[in-house]
């Protein structure tokens, strides 16, 4: 019986190597960004003055990490422009004594795609991210400190969007759009030449 038991027991460890090196075989990733195609490269990150510290830092930080080359935008191929940010908190729940007892924070950015000769690769895009919270009258200070991490989640998670919005451009899409672009140019010209 002990054997028996003894076996069993080897092969759920077996089990689980077996399944990581599978799963691992096959590109799966937990968690972060996809990479950024080096067809993007180099590349400038661009915030303008309302769009906060946290969220550009959080977006160069996870370029960064995804061996992107970051550059000044006279130096870059490419210059990612992030405005517009807009920061929203209200109260989605009441309690009986009318008191707030869930909030909900709404981060929004624009971000727009340009190569250094003018041609937009995303035009202005708005990308949103939300969160709710239980609100406790009784613990001010916790629910500010727990508000202030969920506004820096927050950021994390436009700069997820910001890169998943990167990702699909390779170079093949990057000509496909330029020379959409010089075609439109040309008809344009065209139209108006007498």
């Amino acid at each position: 019986m002990n054997l028996c038991a003894g076996l069993k027991a080897a092969r759920y460890p077996a089990l689980v190597v077996a399944l990581a090196t599978l799963l691992g075989g096959c590109g799966f990733q937990l968690r972060g960004a996809p990479p950024v195609s080096p067809a993007l490269q180099p590349l400038a990150v661009v915030c303008a003055n309302q769009v906060p510290t946290s969220l550009c830092q959080s977006l160069r930080k996870q370029l960064e990490l995804g061996g992107v080359d970051l550059r000044p935008a006279s130096d870059a191929r490419f210059a990612l422009s992030l405005n517009g940010f807009e920061q929203d908190r209200r109260a989605t729940a009441i309690t009986v004594q009318a008191a707030a007892a869930e909030y909900t924070l709404r981060h929004s950015v624009g971000m727009e795609l340009i190569s250094s000769d003018g041609i937009p690769m995303i035009a202005d895009t708005r990308l949103t991210a939300s969160e709710s919270y239980r609100y406790d009258e009784t613990n001010v200070l916790a629910k500010q400190r727990e508000e202030e991490n969920l506004r820096i989640q927050l950021d994390d998670r436009l700069a997820q969007q910001i890169i998943f919005r990167l990702a699909p451009l390779t170079e093949g899409r990057i000509q496909a759009i330029q020379d959409q672009h010089k075609a439109k140019n040309e008809a344009d010209n065209q139209r108006g030449s007498p």
